[in-house]
């Protein structure tokens, strides 16, 4: 089988925060130098970048939160766990890059606009943006490095991001980049106003930085709300599940798959099966056994498996054969769930 996208990787909750961790380290250290390059020189510019990485060691945070959050068991609220947890802390996580972020930078930029103050001496700007540009790319580089381990031969590096489910991966690869090109914004601003004895250029810096911001943010909440609403696994995963359900040779045929992402690597799964009719109820099951095993092999992702098996409904022998998959990989339940099969012989 082709190697499957990194939604579909066992992820070990250990692993997933490394992105987060280093970006969380590299910002705090950067926003105390800008705020004390700021103070120095008096830049606008300077100032709405140290603003952009205060927010983004607070955004690093809130994931952090959610990915504990999301780590808890399943409880009788919460039959499917809180994976969920996850995708509302990056939602808040875009709430306030948009509204920090983006709007403080583009008070700031009006404020100096109105009241422009030449740049005094801008060798510490420069000192201090070239030390951010490249601790900011370090943490870019680990980042999409970590997006891109899953990407399907073939698939850009844009798509596997618009595809990703992990808001600890593409939530850092988005704002790592709207850092770089905060940066660059920054340093032309403060050069070419300090050059040209333009200060309007400086503060003109700092509202582009914010619109920037505004438009990453944008990007952010619309991947939350499509997470949050319960977005369904990948096309491909869809359709191979569907391949490797119609390959066995009791089944005649089988609907599309129905999924739904309760965090990065944890996904619901319906399935419609028609089985061929002569088979007993035995033989179906023994089926559906077959198939649960293989679709936990290549998608390990996929938690909990519903299999409706419509032979043995048509012919009354019942509704059908469902398979509730608590954990995946072994047989070991996740804390607080217990794998189950039922046979519900009508409703």
């Amino acid at each position: 089988m082709s190697s499957h996208p990194q939604r579909d990787a066992n992820v070990e909750q250990s692993e997933r925060p490394i992105t987060v961790y280093v970006a969380v380290g590299s910002n705090l250290a950067i926003a105390a130098a800008k705020f004390a390059a700021a103070l120095i020189t008096g830049s606008s510019a300077m100032l709405a970048e140290a603003i952009h990485s205060v927010v983004d060691t607070g955004n690093e945070l809130l994931l952090l939160l959610g990915i504990r959050r999301s780590a808890r068991p399943a409880d009788a609220l919460h039959p499917f766990g809180h994976g969920k947890e996850l995708y509302f802390w990056s939602l808040i996580v875009a709430i306030l890059l948009f509204g920090l972020g983006g709007g403080m930078s583009i008070y700031e930029g009006i404020s100096h606009l109105q009241h422009p103050v030449e740049i005094r001496d801008p060798t510490w700007n420069y000192v201090v943006l070239g030390v951010a540009f490249v601790a900011e790319g370090a943490s870019w580089v680990i980042a999409v490095r970590k997006l891109l381990e899953g990407r399907r031969e073939g698939q850009s590096a844009w798509r596997t991001m618009r595809t990703s489910k992990d808001p600890t991966v593409y939530t850092v690869v988005a704002e790592d980049s709207a850092a770089l090109a905060g940066v660059l914004v920054a340093f032309l601003g403060v050069l070419l106003g300090h050059r040209l004895h333009d200060p309007y250029l400086d503060g003109t810096a700092s509202i582009v930085i914010g619109l920037i911001l505004a438009t990453v943010a944008g990007y952010l909440a619309v991947e939350s709300r499509d997470l949050l609403v319960g977005e369904s696994a990948g096309t491909d995963v869809v359709e191979d599940i569907r391949a490797l359900a119609e390959a066995d040779p009791a089944v005649v045929q089988a609907s599309r798959p129905l999924t739904m992402h309760f965090g990065p690597d944890r996904v619901l799964l319906n399935l419609d099966i028609e089985f061929r009719p002569e088979l007993t109820a035995d033989e179906v099951a023994a089926a559906v056994d077959r198939l649960e095993a293989r679709i936990r092999k290549e998608h390990p992702s996929i938690r909990r498996i519903f299999i409706e098996a419509e032979a043995l409904t048509r012919r009354g022998a019942g509704r059908g054969v469902g398979l509730d998959a608590a954990d995946v990989g072994d047989a070991e339940p996740e804390q607080g769930e217990q794998p189950h099969r039922t046979r519900d012989n009508g409703r």
